[in-house]
């Protein structure tokens, strides 16, 4: 049959057209689909919450530009309910090349809700060492932060001017997508027993499930899904998204492509044809 042969031949070219337009459409037109909120999302929100204004919590972020695709619309939602619950939020990062990114979503959140710095959250910006960082916080805040990012001492901001360690704080917060993780559960929740939240990559999700059936973590929230989940709940439509859209698209195109091609393949077979020829080549070249 001339029309099996024909789409058996496909030039690969078009596929890649396909795609790449199903990629991009949906962020310059959003979808809007549908997204399920899993109970370990649900439960980091309710956690959040849960907290009564004027709390006050540890946010730290810490990743780069490599994951910032799954972790900066995550920090965004969380600022923004943060702020939206009139959470004051000390936000610090441990990655050097954090410092722009965490000060990006702080200032895209504060303007979407209208929070004010030094009122409503403090940026104390990067500290390198983990562990050390993470003890000092519990021993002594300033010790490790005498001033914040922008040289303000912290007895002149009034979201940290009684914060003195963990037990000054409703909650810790950890956007990562590394080690920085574990050791925030060893030390921050596991010494310290701060309540803990966590967010990563998708891939190190299942990593922490343990954590979450001991209670030691209060919710997880996972990849780019979970940050989706997470706007969702707040009611916005943000990044994550809109990522959630392009990406689903995509899958659908593929999935489409694979039953066509394997349709076509299964006809020209059942017709004689050997479902080579110039299918084979032009597939493979």
């Amino acid at each position: 049959m001339t029309w099996v042969r024909q789409l058996l031949a496909i030039d690969r070219r078009i596929i890649f057209l396909l795609v790449g337009a199903g990629a991009a459409l949906p962020l310059l037109f959003p979808l809007n689909l549908p997204v399920a909120v899993t109970p370990r999302v649900r439960a980091a929100y309710d956690a959040i919450d849960a907290l009564p204004p004027g709390s006050k919590v540890l946010l730290s972020m810490d990743y780069e530009p490599d994951i910032m695709a799954e972790l900066f619309p995550m920090s965004v939602a969380v600022l923004r309910h943060c702020f939206r619950k009139h959470v004051q939020v000390i936000a610090m990062t441990l990655y050097p090349a954090g410092t722009g990114l965490g000060e990006r979503a702080i200032s895209t959140a504060a303007k979407a809700e209208g929070a004010v710095l030094n009122r409503d959250y403090a940026w104390l910006g990067y500290k390198s060492g983990f562990q050390v960082v993470m003890i000092g916080i519990g021993e002594n805040l300033r010790g490790m932060y005498p001033v914040d990012f922008y040289g303000t001492p912290l007895d002149s901001i009034p979201v940290t001017r009684h914060v003195n360690s963990y037990a000054q704080l409703q909650m810790v917060i950890n956007l990562s997508g590394s080690s920085a993780a574990d050791y925030w559960i060893q030390f921050a929740q596991g010494r310290y027993h701060a309540p803990l939240v966590i967010g990563c990559t998708a891939v190190m999700a299942t990593d922490y499930y343990p954590y979450l059936s001991s209670k030691q973590l209060l919710g997880l929230i996972g990849g780019m899904k979970g940050a989706a989940e997470y706007e969702r709940l707040i009611d916005t439509f943000g990044d994550a998204r809109r990522g959630m859209d392009a990406q689903s698209l995509v899958h659908l195109i593929v999935v489409g492509l694979v039953i066509v091609g394997n349709a076509a393949l299964f006809i020209s077979k059942r017709s004689g044809g050997d479902g080579g020829g110039p299918a084979s080549g032009s597939m493979t070249r």
